[in-house]
């Protein structure tokens, strides 16, 4: 569903991404690794429009959205939920939802019921405002947005970032509910547990570029390569 190739981006005089080369099949879950400074939320960035490539080709079911503005790439099928959250405090749950619904309305089955099964904390929190939410209740709000907008590809980048290990545990199995539903998610994370709970296969980026890939129970299994892509046992 999602073919990259040759991707190039950075900010104003500077490359990160040296060519990125990335195909995720139709409802898998690709989860994408590396250290700190590699170009993975660009990478997350330049597919959503938000960072203009400067080389290379994103089709998304054979369509070029290469330079394409955010709305456009939204509107083709693409959803972000963005590492630390940016939700709007002074808004309500309700008012979140009742917004994202807006732009997926009638384009496929993911309305405000069937989300809310999904995530029933946030039926508890629909008059509460964005900012009084916990971190968890928050990331689970923003993931929420993004499914109300009935997208073909959801982009994580970082659900993982600045959250206690049992709420980590709770997003993680949103996103298993999300991929038992056939949504396709390329999940960016540095939370190995997490990746390897929700992830059929495993992408590192290094330097800009994807330098390794293999199902994840692959991965999982041999700790040399781990070690030496990312620094861990």
């Amino acid at each position: 569903m999602l073919e990259v190739r040759g991707l190039q981006s950075g900010y104003r005089h500077s490359t990160v991404l040296q060519g990125v080369d990335l195909d995720l099949a139709d409802g898998r879950v690709l989860g994408l690794l590396g250290r700190n400074g590699v170009g993975k939320t660009t990478l997350v960035n330049t597919l959503m429009g938000l960072v203009r490539a400067s080389a290379g080709t994103v089709r998304l079911d054979g369509r070029d959205l290469t330079g394409r503005r955010p709305d456009v790439v939204a509107r083709a099928g693409v959803a972000v939920v963005p590492q630390g959250r940016r939700v709007w405090a002074p808004l309500t749950v309700t008012e979140h939802l009742d917004l994202a619904a807006r732009r997926g309305r009638g384009r496929g089955p993911w309305d405000t019921g069937r989300v809310l099964e999904l995530l029933p904390r946030l039926g508890e929190r629909l008059r509460h405002g964005a900012g009084q939410l916990s971190g968890g209740e928050q990331q689970m709000l923003a993931i929420a947005r993004a499914l109300l907008t009935n997208p073909r590809l959801v982009l994580m980048d970082e659900p993982s970032d600045g959250l206690a290990p049992a709420v980590v545990d709770a997003i993680g199995q949103v996103v298993v509910g999300m991929k038992a539903e056939g949504v396709t998610l390329l999940v960016v994370e540095q939370d190995l547990h997490l990746a390897f709970a929700v992830a059929d296969e495993i992408a590192v980026m290094q330097k800009g570029r994807i330098v390794h890939r293999c199902p994840t129970p692959e991965f999982r299994s041999d700790s040399t390569v781990a070690h030496r892509l990312l620094g861990v046992a």
